[in-house]
């Protein structure tokens, strides 16, 4: 029989030897085949990576991120670490890509080489039927696109799933993300973890949102891409409060109870919806997105669902379907679906849904990665189960 297993740990302890001490005598005498570490960011990640990483056996690999909360099966933390032991049928290659900031494409083109000479493999011979990717970056950076060309460059047809490392400061002059491969830390990087395996997997995502049928156009955009100046050849913002019926523009803007989040925008790919979410509204007007923007570029509105009923769902229906016998999940839960929970008052709804899920392990992310798309407002997830 193949499976892949998961065993999880948390502490809140700050400390970094007492913390890695907490967490390594929970998971006890395994030999896992590779510890994941979410970690949230008001602690010190070069430390604590050392701790952990000389407590793991010999072979044990290690990847990580910072986070804006951490993720498990008893709910929805902050200012502690989760880390997830994986064991079973599984092999794993590690790659880091840097400097995503100055050239994302080679960053993404570097993370994937480096893993596949780890796991043994050409990029040209990964059979997405055996293989599959997990990624996470620096979400601050806002490269996502770009790198995941570069990742994807000679072997289209990979399944990757992932986020972007976080930080629970809302502050955007102060925030930063880091993430972790084996004994490096790092900013402004990109890791890739990719995993070869028989036992059953696969790459998921779930969403509050149903189709309304109902379109519009990013009819003009700026230079950068990311922000619509004119949306159904109408100002941007002025044209989304119409939309949803808001007066004041201010009120659009994600996380807010009349905002985007409540009527956001899709791209429909096959029967699939990813949401690609506006961000905020601009004083000139315009909207700014987190993903890059093409004029004439038709986007679907969706509309509110049951946010905890439709996360259960998705634990207790879609992942059994989906993934025979679910063992083990690794988690990317979007921020902004966090933030929306808080200004709803329905974050202690939605972490009890964890207690449905297999055991699993993940963080809050800077927004997500799946099939190698750029979304948000979404929660991504690898699957692991036996057969």
């Amino acid at each position: 029989m193949a499976q892949v297993k998961m065993q999880t740990a948390r502490t809140t302890l700050k400390e970094p030897e007492a913390a890695a001490e907490d967490l390594l005598s929970q998971l006890g005498t395994i030999k896992p085949v590779l510890v994941t570490m979410f970690a949230s960011r008001d602690r010190d990640p070069y430390a604590l990576n050392r701790a952990v990483r000389a407590r793991l056996p010999p072979g044990t690999r290690l990847v990580g991120a910072t986070t804006a909360g951490e993720l498990d099966n008893t709910g929805i933390h902050e200012g502690s670490v989760v880390l997830s032991a994986l064991s079973g049928d599984l092999e794993v290659g590690l790659g880091l890509g840097t400097q995503l900031s100055v050239d994302a494409i080679s960053a993404g083109q570097v993370a994937i080489r480096r893993a596949c000479e780890d796991l043994g493999v050409r990029q040209q011979d990964l059979d997405p039927r055996r293989y599959v990717g997990l990624v996470i970056d620096d979400g601050f950076r806002y490269k996502k696109e770009e790198l995941l060309l570069g990742i994807l460059e000679r072997s289209q047809t990979l399944v990757l799933v992932g986020g972007g490392a976080s930080d629970d400061n809302r502050d955007p002059a102060r925030q930063s993300a880091l993430v972790h491969v084996d004994g490096e830390v790092a900013t402004d990087a990109v890791l890739v973890a990719l995993f070869r395996t028989s036992a059953p997997w696969a790459a998921l995502r779930s969403h509050w949102y149903v189709p309304t049928g109902e379109k519009l156009t990013i009819t003009k955009v700026d230079e950068s891409h990311t922000r619509a100046l004119e949306i159904d050849g109408h100002p941007a913002a002025k044209r989304y409060a119409e939309i949803l019926g808001v007066e004041d523009v201010r009120d659009l803007e994600f996380g807010t109870p009349r905002g985007f989040a409540v009527r956001p925008t899709a791209l429909r790919v096959g029967r699939e919806y990813f949401i690609r979410a506006a961000w905020r509204p601009q004083e000139d007007g315009s909207i700014l997105f987190a993903n890059l923007l093409e004029e004439g570029t038709e986007l679907e509105l969706m509309k509110l669902g049951d946010m905890a009923g439709m996360t259960r769902s998705f634990f207790t229906e879609e992942m059994p379907r989906r993934v025979h016998n679910p063992q083990a999940a690794l988690l990317f839960h979007c921020g902004g679906r966090m933030w929306y929970a808080h200004a709803t008052n329905s974050v202690a709804e939605l972490a009890e849904t964890l207690k449905a899920a297999p055991t699993a392990a993940g963080m809050n992310v800077h927004f997500e990665i799946y099939s190698g798309f750029h979304i948000n407002t979404t929660l991504t997830t690898l699957v692991f189960g036996a057969n």
